[in-house]
């Protein structure tokens, strides 16, 4: 049995893109936030990182699903799986494969602010596992788990590094509120990078393809088709950098010449100077006593940790403490 709740529709999509948009490309130094890379096309080029030699955290972290996912199974005896970011769902297959072998399971919530991606997803999850109730919910896990349908024992999955696009604050309000809408007891599987060699590190958001040169530049072909801008992407070089001192890595878009920019819905005009910046996504890494403190300090306490054996990326399941 499938079904879709919806939170946000194309209205509250327009509207917090103008919003983002106004507000981070009229700051000092300039932003944008990652979630608009994620049109259907920067899905498609998103997904073609996944498989490039040089981006190791989604093989990664699906060679430790693999591995523990019964022992997770077992150890939380899952009545409801939900999925925050959901995508297609690939990786969550694992879990969900270990948590109906173990016959505790009943239903299963995506969460995503795509309702096409996730429409797609529901579809092809209720095919493969006919006797699973699945209810998608189209929203924004800042914004709506206030929404995530109540349930009892459930684990709440936010995988693929994604924790580590949010900067401290806004992870510790992100935390406390999936803290607030889970019981005592309830789990929370989380997927983290790790802190590692910055020659490694660089080059997973610097290919030698330049594929994620292009998906970082889709933000501005977004903002010029939903905005009606006038951005000339090529007119933006790609940047990666490591910031030991704040421990993540920063994506960012530099102007290559002195530039006008019109946004025509915002009635925006923007100059950039040759070699000013936008930043478009922090990637945040973590060390185990870092990520446990920030899980604590929230309300979740740390029961077990698994990492691959070049600690390279980790699976932390946290528990809910009493409030």
């Amino acid at each position: 049995m499938t079904s879709l709740e919806k939170h946000l529709d194309e209205r509250d999509l327009a509207r917090s893109l103008r919003a983002d948009v106004r507000e981070g490309l009229s700051a000092t130094p300039r932003r944008l936030p990652p979630k608009w890379f994620y049109d259907a096309r920067g899905s498609r080029l998103f997904e073609d990182i996944t498989r490039l030699p040089e981006y190791y955290p989604t093989r990664t972290e699906r060679a430790i699903l693999t591995e523990h996912a019964p022992e997770i199974a077992r150890l939380t005896e899952a009545k409801t799986l939900v999925e925050l970011g959901s995508g297609s769902s690939e990786k969550t297959r694992l879990l969900l494969d270990a948590m109906l072998g173990r016959g505790t399971l009943g239903s299963f919530v995506p969460l995503d602010v795509s309702e096409s991606a996730l429409v797609e997803a529901v579809d092809a999850l209720g095919l493969a596992y006919p006797g699973l109730s699945i209810t998608g919910v189209v929203g924004d896990m800042t914004r709506h788990l206030r929404h995530l349908p109540d349930g009892d024992n459930r684990v709440v999955a936010f995988l693929g590094g994604t924790i580590g696009n949010l900067v401290p604050a806004e992870r510790a309000a992100f935390l406390g509120e999936l803290r607030a809408a889970l019981h005592p007891g309830e789990w929370l599987l989380l997927g983290a990078d790790l802190v590692k060699d910055p020659g490694t590190l660089v080059p997973a958001y610097d290919d030698a393809a330049g594929v994620t040169a292009e998906f970082n530049r889709n933000v501005l072909h977004v903002i010029n088709r939903e905005l009606r801008a006038d951005f000339d992407p090529l007119a933006f070089e790609h940047v990666a950098v490591w910031d030991p001192e704040r421990e993540w890595i920063e994506m960012r878009l530099r102007s290559v010449r002195a530039q006008a920019v019109r946004i025509n819905d915002l009635d925006l005009d923007l100059e950039f100077a040759e070699g000013e910046e936008i930043r478009t996504e922090i990637s945040a890494k973590f060390r185990r006593a870092g990520l446990a403190a920030e899980l604590a300090a929230s309300g979740f306490a740390l029961r077990h940790w698994w990492s691959d054996p070049r600690d390279w990326f980790s699976l932390t399941l946290a528990q809910a403490d009493p409030i």
